[in-house]
């Protein structure tokens, strides 16, 4: 943290207690985390995750909304998890840096650098993890559409590149590793506008998997990836190349404004990898339990949810439990 920020203040009984609610609920709904035998991955596109409101409580006339006490929360939340991978995550690192505080010493960040196109929105993708679980082994890079390396042309269908790159970090937990790769697609009002892209993504994602199960990997994908709905064109594009989502979050809503717990209108968050028809999951886990984070019961207080997604976020974060090998 810049030297010229004064420390933060001690948090009031309000908000030690909402977090304290909230920890208990989910500590019910994840699974604890067991040493050297599982795994828990998350994503979660946290709106708008630059600016912060450097008071415990927002006023009318503040911006940005968000504030330490809904970071405290956003920490709660990511805490329980070994590595979540962040979308929107904005050029403004402030909510980050403080995030990172609220986490303690044992919390690591990896972020790529940001996209300046329009389209890209000044966004980031990052992986915040708990270093006591899992470290980074090395590899970390953005996937461009693939292009011809004597004329620079881009080789795909798609006439240009990714709004925002794919960003690949390779993890080492006990002696497993995977390559997790995070990705935000590009959004539009019309199915057609986001199909293009979806689709090369899947097929860069799938010639990488071949790649790396030769080193006796496995990649797991994870994101917002724009899908409206299950078994819709966008559905299609994405598990086209052999991308299966994980077992589970079929019926978990993705957002705040879901029309409740079995409301499927839209499936834009996933957490996915490759299976092949005859050998199974490409993995070197297994995955045993996945499921959404409803942080609305415990953090909407007095607030509408148009409010709320400005202060925590529009977007569920949905995780996954993977066994790990015995040794």
């Amino acid at each position: 943290m810049p030297a010229d920020e004064p420390p933060v203040t001690a948090p009031p009984p309000d908000v030690v207690a909402r977090v304290a609610a909230l920890r208990d609920r989910l500590d019910a709904a994840i699974p604890a985390k067991q040493v050297d035998r599982n795994l828990l991955v998350a994503t979660w596109n946290v709106r708008a995750f630059g600016g912060l409101t450097k008071k415990w409580e927002s006023g009318p006339d503040d911006s940005p909304k968000r504030n330490f006490a809904d970071v405290r929360a956003i920490a709660e939340i990511v805490s329980h998890f070994d590595v979540v991978a962040l979308q929107e995550v904005r050029g403004d690192l402030r909510a980050l840096r403080h995030l990172l505080k609220a986490l303690g010493p044992d919390w690591g960040v990896i972020m790529s650098d940001v996209t300046e196109t329009r389209a890209g929105n000044n966004e980031r993708l990052a992986f915040v993890f708990d270093t006591r679980r899992m470290r980074p082994s090395g590899l970390a890079g953005e996937f461009a559409e693939p292009f011809d390396p004597d004329t620079g042309e881009l080789v795909r269908a798609l006439p240009r590149q990714f709004a925002r790159t794919p960003y690949a970090v390779s993890f080492v937990s006990g002696s497993t590793t995977i390559v997790l790769v995070t990705l935000h697609v590009l959004w539009g009002p019309l199915a057609d506008e986001r199909i293009g892209e979806l689709r090369a993504i899947a097929s860069r994602l799938a010639d990488f998997a071949r790649e790396v199960e030769n080193w006796g990997h496995g990649i797991i994908a994870l994101g917002d990836f724009n899908i409206d709905r299950n078994g819709d064109p966008l559905y299609e594009a994405f598990t086209g190349t052999g991308l299966t989502p994980a077992p589970g979050l079929d019926d978990v809503p993705r957002t705040i404004f879901d029309g409740g717990a079995s409301d499927t209108s839209h499936f834009y968050d996933q957490i996915a990898w490759f299976v092949d028809e005859t050998r199974g999951p490409l993995l070197p886990v297994t995955c045993t339990a996945a499921g959404g984070v409803d942080f609305v019961t415990d953090l909407q207080g007095a607030l509408t949810r148009e409010e709320l997604s400005f202060h925590i976020s529009d977007h569920y974060p949905l995780w996954a439990e993977f066994a790990l090998p015995r040794p």
